[in-house]
């Protein structure tokens, strides 16, 4: 079966930068010839943006729930959307939204080839003019390796969400029968194969540095040797656990879905990659070595706010400038969208959607450190019991033996830096501001008042209101649960930190916060090279756990665990939480359709009991309203690969189930 990949015609020599998010300012490309746009340092940056651009880096700008990359919302008060991250779609965080992202398969339908025709008539142009002497041959091999570096990424977008695609190496021509625009599928494997070998061609006249003038976002070789060892990982979990979720059909039968072939092969390349720039790209961990657990936290969110101080852990990153100018669009919405209600700073109806689960939060360890690195749940009773988890609504039985509280913060004493450093929990300060998450009170009659508006006399003759104050702003969680502006309050009592430019203070205009994604970072080298040592038997299992107990020790803790698959990958999610990675591990090892078959996430809800003198409070958990609303989440495994676009008239061979 063959496919027509069609494309707007493009008459230029090469590329267009994007109008809703360019890096630089450029004269029209259809006016600009190529040995004019190639013949100064500032000519070739202008086409390695567009290049740059056009990657499916799922960063600020992801949207799974609105078309994917580079999703704008023109409609909301100028602020702008931008994207709920995939997170949404994990047991991290409930985003909320008008659709209110699930814990379910995403399907954006992101489908990359004009971005690949771009590269193409990249290279096609950057060959003629080293022929015609614009180019000097560095000057060409280095360009050349950047946008086999730009391929791979593309088609590392495309293998991960279909499985085998149409591999296109060349610009396509019209013909008189348009045969030549019909390219079939590639197996799954030949895909991966593909991909990994355009990570080589990068590898190989990539810079081993970049430099202000070279322009400090373009890739190195390190970035390449990342990719590689991302791509390889998951590549060799496809291998290992496609008999978890096995499917069936014509794709299957022809290898466009599956068969991906050795595990072991791919493993073996990805402890190469990660092994080559762990011991010669010249990078480390940020600050390894804190003094305490709070210095810990601290330099955990530095590294995402402020991630030009981290240089020497980042291998690449996606950089953002001041986009508050009407129009120019250069920034992202993170701190509009994602601040706490007490501290927001956008408009009255925009901040606050981003709700962590208490499942991660309960993840996190406490720094009993015995060599064991067992996650510590929240002590919630004195009985020893915190299996139980009300439906929203349900009546609190105040006879259980909950445990007391002076404030909302103490019951997360001794977590794990990280916790701190990435999420808000309640009680807890945040500029300056200490996050008031009840969702509760107890009367001192012992009449309850939970999720509604309404306020009571303590036994001290003071006055205590539901949600901590009567002032909207002053409270952060629980609020108008289920009504209409419900987004603006945390439905689980946490909420973000990582990413939130805590010490900046970000006007409430769209598109003005700044700080760099950061797509690769050498933690999550480390554990690429740990997952892939212990499951394949392959490297060294020792410099594994040396790889894993590096990043703990970064978080403040003195033990040592062995490097176990168990213990690596509940590393990947404490460390990596919220940065893409959740959701992708779960869909290559293929444990998505175990976690959400009949799932619902959870939230922890301060209340405080009145008949306590003084006032004191206790915790309950509870079903994440939504979650409880669709009675947990199910997953067809089908979801495993997306739907291929287009197949009624292009003949391709569609996935299975669909």
């Amino acid at each position: 079966m063959r496919t027509k990949i069609l494309f707007i015609s493009i008459i230029a020599a090469l590329l267009l930068l994007s109008a809703c998010r360019k890096f630089l300012d450029v004269q029209p490309l259809d006016r600009v010839s190529a040995d004019q746009l190639f013949s100064d340092v500032s000519g070739i940056k202008t086409v390695l943006a567009t290049l740059y651009n056009n990657l499916p880096i799922e960063d600020y700008d992801y949207n799974p729930e609105r078309g994917g990359f580079k999703y704008f919302c023109y409609g909301c008060n100028g602020n702008g959307d931008g994207g709920w991250s995939i997170s949404g779609h994990t047991d991290e965080v409930e985003i909320y939204s008008n659709s209110n992202p699930a814990p379910t398969p995403v399907s954006e339908g992101w489908w990359g080839y004009t971005s690949i025709r771009y590269t193409n008539i990249f290279f096609q142009t950057i060959s003629s003019l080293k022929a015609n002497n614009t180019l000097t041959a560095a000057q060409y091999d280095r360009l050349n390796s950047e946008g086999h570096f730009c391929r791979a990424y593309l088609y590392f977008g495309l293998a991960k969400r279909y499985g085998g695609v149409p591999i296109i190496t060349g610009v396509q021509q019209l013909s008189s029968d348009n045969s030549t625009l019909y390219v079939p599928r590639s197996t799954e494997k030949a895909t991966w194969d593909y991909i990994l070998s355009e990570c080589d061609s990068a590898i190989l006249n990539l810079p081993a540095t970049v430099t202000s003038q070279d322009g400090t976002f373009r890739a190195t070789k390190w970035a390449a040797y990342a990719l590689k060892s991302r791509a390889a990982l998951h590549a060799a979990s496809l291998a290992k656990y496609w008999n978890n979720a096995p499917l069936t059909g014509i794709a299957v039968d022809q290898g466009l879905v599956g068969g991906v072939g050795d595990a072991n092969n791919y493993y073996l390349q990805c402890i190469n990659a990660s092994k080559e720039l762990i011991d010669n790209g010249g990078y480390s961990l940020y600050k390894p070595a804190p003094a305490n657990a709070a210095e810990a936290a601290k330099n955990f969110q530095t590294i995402f706010e402020t991630p030009s101080a981290a240089a020497s852990e980042i291998i690449f990153k996606k950089g953002y400038i001041d986009g508050s100018t009407v129009g120019s669009n250069n920034g992202h919405n993170t701190d509009i969208w994602f601040s706490p209600t007490q501290t927001h700073i956008g408009t009255p109806y925009m901040y606050s959607r981003w709700s962590t689960t208490l499942d991660l939060v309960e993840l996190f360890e406490d720094y009993t450190d015995n060599n064991v690195g067992a996650s510590k749940q929240l002590v919630t009773r004195t009985d020893g019991v915190e299996t139980e988890v009300l439906n929203y609504g349900a009546d609190v039985n105040i006879t259980r033996p909950y445990k007391y509280y002076t404030n909302q913060y103490d019951i997360f004493a001794g977590k794990d830096a990280r916790l701190f450093g990435g999420i808000i929990v309640p009680g807890c300060v945040f500029k300056g501001v200490t996050i008031n998450m009840q969702g509760g009170l107890i009367k001192s009659d012992g009449t309850k008042q939970v999720f509604q508006d309404g306020s009571a006399v303590g036994l001290d003759g003071n006055t205590y209101y539901t949600f901590g104050s009567n002032n909207s702003n002053a409270y952060s969680g629980f609020a108008s649960m289920n009504a209409s502006w419900a987004s603006n309050y945390s439905c689980t009592g946490f909420a973000l930190r990582k990413f939130i430019q805590e010490a900046k203070a970000v006007p409430g205009l769209g598109y003005a916060s700044t700080n760099d994604w950061i797509d690769f970072r050498l933690a999550e080298i480390y554990l690429n090279y740990a997952e892939a040592a212990i499951e394949s038997g392959q490297g060294d299992a020792a410099l594994a756990a040396t790889y894993l107990n590096a990043i703990r020790h970064r978080a403040a803790h003195t033990d040592n665990l062995p490097a176990t698959v168990a213990n690596i990958l509940k590393e990947r999610r404490v460390e990596l939480f919220f940065e893409g990675q959740r959701y992708w591990d779960l869909v290559r090892r293929r444990e998505y359709h175990t976690l959400v078959s009949g799932y619902k996430r959870k939230a922890l809800v301060p209340i405080l009991d009145l008949r306590q003198n003084p006032p004191k409070y206790f915790f309950v958990r509870t079903w994440i309203l939504y979650d409880q609303m669709a009675s947990g989440y199910t997953m067809n495994t089908r979801g495993y690969y997306q739907s291929i676009p287009g197949t009624a008239s292009n003949n391709l061979v569609q996935n299975p189930l669909y």
